[in-house]
């Protein structure tokens, strides 16, 4: 038995004692569910698998009204997360639902279903709701804001809260704040009632597209293609200079865009490839980091991106795929800039890929299981040939379903099938509670127009100028993702921080998706990066190290943004071909210098002044312009001839 191969099994064996229930508890509050045996176990099941029935029908087969879908999707998530999720965590292991939880299941589950029965009552007295419409509306914002606590943390539930709050009391504010204030009937009216609250965009989203890429990653994933990435990625890349950080890039990436949560993403494929990069050298902090950004990045990676691309596609008025091809630069840039960071301290550390003989052979293994990547193929060719996203994913599921009896191994048995369908509808629970919520705090920005207030604020605040609004946007947006969903996140600052962006011309697909990658990007920033904290709970290593380095590896991404608003063409806005080759060649240079910067490395060590001046030359290419461009490649120019000679010199040292 080799070496690499004793450090490997050693590694994972010590991985092994790492309780990931308890990991995945502790950074993910979707996972501090109870676990259920019995009847009741075989209860809410039955409801998982129902909910994921209902909608995988209603895609195929057509729609119910937009309301009325969004009433039974909000009715099977509420259920579903007063049996699954208890009052506090300290009670997630117990077992059995109390009395008491079945009781707010049955009000929450009565105060949606009631827009759906009584549905045409309720249009033909629109605006005049009666004593019995209030009270079912107060039950379910009640039961909606405990749900969401219990599935999420208490940030969103509290700003729903205040937008509440805000609605009643607007005539005691200040005077840039204050507004005539409205009555509780007529906020209940708004936010039950309406199109423009708790039913209102998002939640028709997540009722619809969301929920079904959320299956539709479900039925993958018993397909066995998570298994199937990490060993494609092995053989693709497990043999380069670093092999194993770059096969968490890509098996993480590709695993990332299908399950749309980068700290379940963490501690899935994390498990694996953390220990693989202990084993050949890299720091336990270091392979933390790069599992955490990599699994970040899954959720703005195409084809599949996170939920807040589709809320994003239906804000803009634009197909799906149109949100997806805008996307695909920046992704770009992102997993290139990290795949050239690990790279860099490969070398640096001298470190060395995973021997040939270790690695599973490429052509075996796409010869057996290759086609579990065609359910994603399907996808993106569903969505170039003019599908909804809800009939490419319904396509997507079929697709899958045939194509996984070609190996007996991958086959989608009825019982797979089942724990598919379960799955299905627990992992997308969460988004279906965040997206009903921030509904209300939307719902208060149309109620009191407020949402033009603050972007007024904003611009004014900045002096007008455009770098100022954006980085009190990219605060905004920062601040927000510790404590929100990305979803609600993006949701939130889309409606209150964008519109401040409009005010200074932005494109609206740049300044949506600017606000998104500040969202996701809360997942790697300290002091609250969860996403990094769960592969430091995996590499053991230091949380808030792994944090600042998670930011370091991240850093492309915290910049492109910025580089895409001055430059929409890198969205594909405005498209004059010649300079986009110019603008996407140059930028793939400038954070190519970036990773020097952050590493501090090329061909050998660079001085400080050296990182200096590679940080310079990075924004001279990621900023558009032509001589900004020549001075960053004469800053290259300069570090390839310094580095070069001092790389001469060491190498003769060495002999």
């Amino acid at each position: 038995m080799s070496e690499t191969e004793v450090k490997i099994i050693d590694q994972v064996e010590e991985n092994a004692k790492i309780d990931l229930e308890d990991l995945m508890r502790k950074y993910d509050t979707e996972a501090r569910f109870r676990a259920l045996t019995g009847w009741q176990g075989q209860l809410v099941a039955l409801l998982a698998v129902a909910m994921s029935c209902f909608h995988f029908y209603t895609s195929g087969f057509g729609l119910l009204l937009a309301q009325m879908q969004g009433a039974v999707h909000l009715a099977f998530t509420l259920a579903l997360v007063f049996l699954l999720y208890p009052a506090t965590s300290k009670q997630s292991k117990t077992s059995g639902i109390p009395f008491y939880d079945f009781i707010l299941a049955a009000f929450g589950v009565a105060s949606a279903l009631y827009l759906v029965f009584f549905f045409n009552d309720l249009v033909t007295r629109a605006g005049l709701p009666t004593t019995t419409d209030l009270v079912m509306g107060f039950i379910l914002i009640a039961t909606l804001l405990e749900a969401t606590r219990r599935i999420s943390n208490p940030v969103l539930p509290c700003l729903a809260i205040i937008a509440l709050l805000y609605c009643y009391f607007g005539r005691y504010m200040p005077q840039m704040l204050a507004h005539r204030g409205f009555s509780v009937a007529r906020i209940v009216n708004h936010m039950y009632l309406g199109t423009e609250g708790i039913f209102g965009t998002p939640l028709e989203v997540s009722s619809t597209f969301v929920f079904m890429f959320i299956l539709f990653g479900a039925v993958l994933e018993k397909t066995g293609l998570g298994k199937f990435i990490i060993d494609l990625s092995m053989a693709l890349a497990g043999w380069s200079t670093g092999g194993p950080a770059k096969v968490a890039i890509v098996s993480s990436g590709l695993m990332g865009t299908v399950s749309g949560s980068s700290v379940a993403n963490v501690c899935t494929t994390g498990m694996f490839t953390i220990p693989l990069m202990k084993s050949v050298g890299y720091e336990p902090h270091f392979a933390g980091a790069v599992e955490a950004v990599a699994s970040t990045g899954g959720q703005i990676m195409p084809p599949v991106m996170g939920a807040g691309a589709f809320i994003m596609a239906q804000f803009l008025g634009v197909p799906y795929i149109q949100v997806a091809v805008a996307a695909i630069v920046p992704a770009l840039l992102y997993y290139f800039a990290v795949m050239v960071q690990v790279h860099f301290e490969a070398c640096r550390l001298g470190l060395k890929g995973i021997p040939w003989s270790q690695l599973p052979p490429i052509w075996p293994l796409l010869k057996s299981k290759g086609f579990l990547l065609i359910p994603l193929i399907a996808i993106i060719y569903f969505l170039l040939a003019g599908y909804t996203p809800l009939k490419a994913a319904f396509n997507g599921i079929l697709v899958s379903f045939v194509l996984s009896w070609l190996n007996k191994e991958t086959r989608l048995t009825p019982v797979r099938i089942y724990e598919a369908f379960q799955a299905g509808a627990r992992g997308a629970i969460g988004v279906a509670c965040a997206c009903a919520t921030v509904g209300m705090v939307v719902g208060m920005g149309t109620l009191t127009g407020l949402a033009l207030r603050i972007a007024g604020a904003i611009v004014t605040a900045a002096g007008g100028s455009k770098i100022l609004t954006l980085i009190f946007t990219m605060c905004a947006s920062i601040i927000l993702g510790t404590g929100l969903p990305t979803t609600a996140n993006f949701i939130v600052t889309s409606t209150m921080a964008a519109p401040a962006l409009f005010q200074l011309g932005v494109p609206a697909m740049a300044a949506y998706m600017f606000v998104f990658y500040f969202g996701i990007a809360a997942d790697l920033t300290p002091p609250v990066a969860l996403a990094a904290y769960a592969g430091s709970g995996i590499a053991g290593s230091d949380p808030m190290k792994t944090g600042v380095t998670a930011f370091k590896l991240a850093l492309a991404g915290f910049l492109v943004p910025y580089i895409y608003v001055y430059n929409p063409m890198l969205l594909f806005i405005d498209v004059v071909p010649m300079v986009m080759v110019q603008a996407i060649c140059t930028a793939l240079i400038g954070v190519f210098l970036l990773a020097m910067f952050s590493i501090g490395f090329f061909k050998a060590h660079l001085a400080w002044y050296m990182r200096i001046l590679a940080f310079g030359g990075a924004i001279g290419l990621l900023i558009p312009g032509t001589t900004s461009d020549l001075a960053g490649l004469a800053v290259l120019a300069v570090i390839y001839i310094v580095q070069t000679a001092k790389a001469k010199k060491n190498a003769a040292r060495a002999e």
